[in-house]
This record gives structure tokens, sequence and C-alpha cells, in this order.
């Protein structure tokens, strides 16, 4: 066994592609495990149900449970590209999508967790060999609260962890030991008195500091729900068709942050600002050869289409009307009933007939009751309009 002390254990973190490498124990302090309970009794979970089993919310109160003797979390943080684009920049290309900067690249479960996995074995040649596990976003962890305790940064109001030097853009991950290492101390919270994240919010999801629903964060809506969006938060949805970064992009400690040298999640040009005409014109098997390895694979070729759809409804762009049409024909109900929805907002005046009559067409052979009352919500859209 060689001695290994915290200093040798943050360079091999950093050789393993880790900027950033702090030690806790495995504990979960009252704040932030009340805190969990209130967002799950307030429904704020919304479709994601592993939020609110038992024994997960057991096990995220109770990182000791994750593994028998740990006595260390070591916490590592793995940053990424920001956006190459400023909000109103990325507002204004109203005919292209955004997707969020950490999904622009590869999935970064496959980056960060063999690099967990590796840097795990070199921890057992250097410490002697100890029982280790490595979590990487998938597994009942608080990550944020143990990132928090363990000084690598502090949960800000988005409830994201901010570094003071390298902001939010970071990729969290945990090596569970039953090592034993000196803990770092708590960070400190630096956000002050500001709430730009809770101001610029487009769906006003941040109910307040520190609270984020769910129901309402577009991130939510356009990766984990899988079903209708609900209509009184599309118009605010913009043209972010996965993820968003707005309330990142908003911290004033991300002013002016640069990409990571390497950068091991980099992003594919492709995904920078894509046309949305583009992906809306993608079959199953064109969606899986695009998103190849790509976080877009969550959303599966169904949710991602109906977030284009949601996006073309906002543009306010009539050309994407040819577009929309084809779509109703989709085997999807999800995209049919979003195409629909959009056809209803940007329609021009002058082809509101025209429209209409081939969305009854539509409405006739439509046997989805969502989708038919899509229809129906947008042939009266146009039918009021057309009389006005």
């Amino acid at each position: 066994m060689t001695v290994c002390n915290k200093q040798e254990i943050r360079a091999l973190a950093q050789a393993h592609g880790f900027e950033l490498c702090h030690f806790t124990r495995p504990h979960i302090d009252t704040m932030h495990a009340e805190a969990l309970a209130r967002w799950v009794d307030a429904g704020m979970h919304g479709g994601m149900d592993y939020m609110a089993d038992p024994g997960r919310q057991a096990r995220r109160r109770d990182p000791a449970s994750m593994l028998d003797g740990v006595r260390t979390v070591i916490c590592l943080g793995m940053r990424h590209t920001p956006p190459a684009y400023t909000l109103s920049q990325a507002d204004a290309a109203n005919r292209q999508g955004v997707i969020a900067a950490y999904a622009q690249g590869s999935d970064y479960h496959e980056i960060v967790k063999p690099r967990l996995k590796a840097m795990a074995r070199e921890l057992d040649i250097r410490l002697g060999a100890h029982a280790q596990r490595v979590y990487v976003d998938t597994a009942p962890v608080l990550e944020h609260a143990l990132a928090e305790s363990a000084g690598l940064g502090w949960q800000g109001k988005h409830t994201l962890t901010i570094h003071r030097g390298l902001g939010s853009w970071l990729m969290l991950g945990e090596i569970y030991t039953t090592a034993e290492l000196t803990p770092d101390s708590p960070a400190s919270f630096h956000c002050g008195s500001c709430t730009a994240c809770i101001d610029v919010c487009p769906t006003r999801a941040i109910v307040a500091p520190f609270v984020v629903d769910a129901r309402r964060c577009i991130s939510y809506l356009t990766i984990e729900h899988r079903g209708f969006i609900p209509k009184a938060l599309r118009p605010a949805m913009g043209n972010r068709v996965f993820g968003c970064d707005d309330c990142q992009a908003a911290c004033p400690w991300n002013r002016q942050m640069q990409a990571p040298d390497p950068d091991l999640l980099g992003p594919r040009p492709e995904n920078h600002l894509p046309a949305l005409r583009e992906l809306l014109a993608l079959d199953e098997v064109g969606f899986r050869a695009r998103f190849r390895k790509s976080p877009v694979r969550r959303a599966g070729r169904a949710g991602l289409l109906r977030n284009v759809a949601v996006a073309m409804g906002n543009s306010g762009h009539a050309g994407f009307v040819p577009d929309l049409l084809v779509a109703l024909g989709d085997d999807e109900p999800l995209l049919r009933g979003h195409a629909a929805w959009a056809l209803g907002r940007i329609c021009p005046q002058g082809d509101r007939g025209e429209i209409s009559s081939r969305l009854r067409y539509h409405a006739e052979l439509e046997a989805h009751a969502e989708v038919r009352i899509e229809l129906d919500a947008a042939i009266a859209q146009l039918t009021d309009s057309e009389e006005t």
C-alpha cells in the first residue's frame, strides 16, 4: 500500500479529466433532507415517480446506505463547454432549436463513469484495496448536497452547484469509498441577494430560492416528460428543444467562462442551434443516427419532435406550415398533436380556410383522444381568426 494524501488524489482526478475533487463524509444534513421531502410532498417531481419512491428517498437521505462501511465520498466535477451564444442570440434564432450545452456533445454518462471507475482502480493501488462504488446522476444520490458539504461548490438558487472560480457548467460524479480521508470544509454561499436565475426562467419554474417545480421546468418538459406539454407553458418554451440553460446563462458567476481544455464533452457542430426543419424531418433511423451516444436520445424521437413542433409554433414563421402538415400524418400521437397546435399559431391569414379543411380531414381519421382535442382546438383558433 502506498501512502496517498489528498493533493495526490486531486492530481489523479485531474489526470482523469476532473478539474474539481473534494472530500466529505457520507452524510446529508437535515436542511437538504427536509427540502427533498417538502419538494416530493408538493408533487414538484412531476412524472419522475422514482423521486417519490420511499426506499429511494431513504437512500438519498442516508448516503451510508449506498455502500457498506463507506467512510468518505469523493465529489468530482468535470466542466463542459458553455453555450456559444447569448440568451438574446438564442431567442433570435427562432428557426433553429436550442439544445442545452451539456447535451450538445457525447453522453456524459459514457464519458464520466468510465473515468470514475478508472480513478477508483488507481485509488485501490495507492490506498490499498477498498470497497468502492461510483455514481453519475442515475442513482439515489443528492449530489449537489454532497458537493456543497465537500466544499466543491455551493447550491445556487436554481439548485445547481456553483464553483466560485469555474461557475456552474459542471457535470458531477462521486466515488464512495471505505477509505478514510479527511473531509474538506463545506462551501460557503455566494449568491447574496441576486435573483438573476429566478427572474430569467421563461416558465417561472424556480418558484422560490432553491425550489424548482419540475412540472414547469423546460428541462423536465423537454426531456423527462413523456406526454403532451401543458398548453399554458408551450409559448414560454420558445425554441428550447432539449433542456434549457437560461438560469445558468444569466448567472453572474458564469460570466466570460471559457471552455475547458481538453473538452471531454465537446459539442458537436450539428447540435449548435440546429435547424428546426431538419430535426422535424428525422425518422426513427435518422434520429438514432443523428443522436448516437448523445444525451438527446433520452427524449426519444417522439419527445424531441414534439418539442420541435412547439418551437415551430413559437417561431412565428409561416414557412414551417408545409412541414407541420406532413407531421400531421406521423405515426407518433405526440407529434401529430403538437403539430396541430403549432399550425393554429403560425398559419397565415390567407391560408386559414385551406388549413382548417386539412385539419378537419385529419380530425375525422384521428383515433387518439388527446390528438383530436389538439386538432379541434387548432380548427377553432383558425376559424375564429378567419371570422374576425
